[in-house]
């Protein structure tokens, strides 16, 4: 995996999450495939293969860059802005 400056600049410890699940999707009575964490705010969407692709709109409206994984047994990153796994 390789870094980007994004990384650095994240806060220690990781924001805890505010919600279990994307809660977008339980208003618009979607149901999430998978769910990712904003690693800025702790903001929890639903990945680019659900329907409305929450963490993405996330990222588009906040310009928090990096999200992490929110399903049990894997722990990858990924920068929006650098396309990069970090």
């Amino acid at each position: 995996m390789n870094e980007c400056p994004h990384v650095d600049a994240l806060p220690h410890p990781e924001p805890a999450p505010l919600s279990d699940t994307c809660l977008e999707c339980r208003a618009a009575g979607t149901h999430p495939v998978q769910l990712r964490l904003c690693l800025e705010c702790g903001h929890v969407g639903c990945c680019d293969s659900s329907p409305l692709k929450h963490a993405t709109q996330h990222y588009g409206e906040s310009g928090h860059a990096v999200i992490r994984t929110f399903e049990p047994g894997e722990s990858w990153r990924w920068c929006f802005v650098d396309s990069l796994l970090v």
